[in-house]
Parts: structure tokens; C-alpha cells; sequence
């Protein structure tokens, strides 16, 4: 087995197959360094603060690829503004290398509105605020909804949610601040339900039930009666049933008549008008108010030497027949004097001695 080893038939063929072995290693490394240009580097050129125009021009010139990358927006730095570049200015890279541009964008990254409609104005300010938009004017408008959010306009135009904004953007918020009262009802009979549906909205009212006759959703049947009755006040936002049928007004006539039986309130114009009629004022006479209080008189006391009398004279006319008395009391004594005269005032006497004096007369002309 040895001796057939080395025949020479096989040792060339060994050399043969490594010759053809080395040489295509040799072929590999040599297409690799072609193909990835070997000791060929480029330098990074230096690219940072310049527009992005201006950045991919250089790199296209120096044979270098690039890729651009928008960065958090910067409002100090102008809109398409290089700010970073990797690898850094000045790096050596070989002729094809991408380098990764990252651009200040031209203005915030576009963030999307909240479904805030319908939802009261504080939790919607705040809820727009977080996800980076500012609240401008606050316009209210007459509506059922008070102090809740109507629509969101961006520049004078409505916005619906997930509308894309720019971060930071300043929208306007129209709030509801109430209904309106007292708003007369339309006359929507003789028009279809379609027509009455946009006469009603415009009227700030809403559609309530509507039947048709028939039993079918036909919105070109004629609406032939109405409630609440047309001319009446109602406030916004009120709902307005509706009746509709193929049929016109004179073939309705018994079914308007029973309709009006049942939600008109009749009024009966035969009674005669209630009259009200004033009741005179009854003046108190003066005989009923009681007279005022006679004034009192002060009692002095009498002094120690001798004995005052305190006496309260009262004047009465008195006829010839009459006589004035005197009652004096004191020391458990009374004297009655007549005097001459026809007119004399009864007087009554109170004595209070200081040490039990003997009874006086007292005359009073």
C-alpha cells in the first residue's frame, strides 16, 4: 500500500489538487480586497450645522453613502439642520461607507388630537395639554351640552380626533354654555321628512319620533302633523315628533282631527270673561282708638315742721245741684266742705304727717 503511495501518478496529482487549492484562496483574498477597496479609507468630511442639501452633495462628491435620520426638534437650529454625523468628522472609512446624518426636522413631530368632544372642558384642556397641544380662544356656543366640548378648530377649521398636528400647535376650543329658551317651534307640515329633519336642526331643535303611516322609513313621505305645534316656544334642544304619509293634508283630514284631540289643549270660548272687581277699603273710625293716657302728676313729700298736703284737683262742670265734696283723709278722718259757689271741683285729699299731727280742716275754694 506504501509503494502505491508514492507512485508518481499519485503524487501528481496531490500537488496538482493543492496548487489548484491555494490558488483559488489567493483569488478570494485578491477579489476581496478589490471588491472592499483594502487600504483605500476616505476621510469623513466635516458636515455638521450645514443644510442637508449641502451635506449630501459633499458626501456624493467624496464617493460616501448616507443615511438621514430626523432628530428631536430643536427650535434654536434652522429648519434641515445637520447636528449630528457618525461616524465623527474626520474618521477615516472605506469609498461606500453610509454615513448616518441626523437633521434637526423642520418643525415638531406631528402628534395625533384626543377624541375629546362631548367631554367636560377641564379633563379635555388637560388631556389636550399632555399630549403636546395649547389651548388658544375658548368660544362658547348656545348648547344642551353645557360646559362640554363641541368641536376643536385648528386655524379656523374644524378638526376631527386623530387628526396629525404638529407638537405645540394652538388649537381653539368651542364649549357649550347652555341651551337657549323660548325658541318658536318651525312648521315643518307639508315638507318631507328629509327637508324636516334639516329645518328642525337648523331651528336648534331635534328630531323626536317619527311615524309613518305606512309603517316603512320612506324619508320622502309628507309629514302632515306635528308636536309641539308650530309657533309654540320651547327650549333648545327640545324634541319634535313627527307623523308622515303618502297621502295629502284633505285625505288626513279625520287623522289630523284625532291628533288634535289628543295633544291640542281646547279652550272654551263660551264662558262668559272673569271679572275681579276691587272691595272697598273700610276706614276705622276714630271712636275705636282708645284715648291716650291722662299725664301723672309727681307728689312732693311733706317736711318735717309741719304736715304738707298733697292734693290732685280735677275741674268738672258742675250745675247748682251738683256740689263739689272734699275728702280729706288722714289720722283715719274725712271732712266734706260745701262751698258757695254753684261751680266747684271735687277734689280728693291725701294727708301724710311726719308725727301723727291732729287732724285740720282743709278748705279748698
Amino acid at each position: 500500500m506504501l509503494k502505491s503511495l508514492f507512485n508518481w501518478k499519485v503524487l501528481l496529482n496531490l500537488i496538482v489538487a493543492i496548487g489548484v487549492f491555494v490558488g483559488l484562496v489567493w483569488l478570494t483574498f485578491r477579489w476581496l480586497e478589490y471588491h472592499t477597496h483594502h487600504g483605500q479609507e476616505i476621510p469623513v468630511p466635516n458636515i455638521v450645522n450645514k443644510s442637508v442639501q449641502e451635506a449630501i452633495k459633499i458626501l456624493d462628491d467624496s464617493g460616501l453613502e448616507y443615511e438621514v435620520d430626523s432628530f428631536n426638534y430643536d427650535p434654536k437650529y434652522r429648519p434641515f439642520q445637520v447636528l449630528q454625523v457618525y461616524p465623527i468628522p474626520g474618521s477615516r472609512v472605506k469609498d461606500g461607507r453610509a454615513i448616518q446624518l441626523r437633521v434637526n426636522p423642520r418643525t415638531w413631530a406631528k402628534v395625533e388630537v384626543p377624541d375629546v368632544i362631548n367631554k367636560y372642558s377641564g379633563l379635555a384642556f388637560q388631556r389636550l395639554e399632555q399630549v403636546g397641544l395649547k389651548v388658544g380662544d375658548t368660544i362658547f356656543e348656545p348648547s344642551i351640552q353645557k360646559d362640554a366640548v363641541i368641536r376643536i378648530l385648528y386655524n379656523g377649521n374644524e378638526v376631527k380626533p386623530k387628526t396629525k398636528l404638529a407638537r405645540f400647535s394652538t388649537v381653539d376650543v368651542v364649549i357649550g354654555s347652555g341651551p337657549l329658551r323660548n325658541i318658536a317651534i318651525p312648521n315643518v307640515v307639508g315638507l318631507t321628512v328629509k327637508e324636516a329633519r334639516q329645518v328642525i336642526a337648523r331651528s336648534m331643535f331635534e328630531v323626536g319620533l317619527v311615524d309613518h303611516e305606512d309603517g316603512s322609513k320612506d324619508e320622502s313621505d309628507v309629514i302632515y302633523y306635528q308636536d309641539p305645534a308650530a309657533g309654540d316656544v320651547r327650549d333648545q334642544g327640545m324634541q319634535i315628533d313627527l307623523w308622515a304619509s303618502k297621502r295629502t293634508l284633505a285625505e288626513l283630514s279625520a287623522k289630523i282631527e284625532q291628533l288634535n284631540s289628543t295633544y291640542r289643549m281646547k279652550v272654551d270660548t263660551t264662558l262668559p270673561p272673569v271679572q275681579y272687581q276691587e272691595m272697598p277699603v273700610r276706614e276705622e273710625s276714630g271712636s275705636d282708638i282708645p284715648p291716650p293716657p291722662a299725664p301723672r302728676r309727681e307728689s312732693t313729700k311733706p317736711s318735717a315742721e309741719m304736715p304738707r298736703t298733697e292734693t290732685s284737683r280735677t275741674t268738672v262742670p258742675a250745675t247748682e245741684t251738683n256740689r263739689p265734696r272734699t275728702t280729706a283723709s288722714g289720722n283715719n278722718s274725712a271732712t266734706t266742705v260745701s262751698g258757695s259757689n254753684s261751680n266747684r271741683p271735687a277734689t280728693t285729699m291725701t294727708t301724710k304727717p311726719a308725727e301723727k299731727p291732729k287732724a285740720k280742716k282743709v278748705v279748698i275754694d
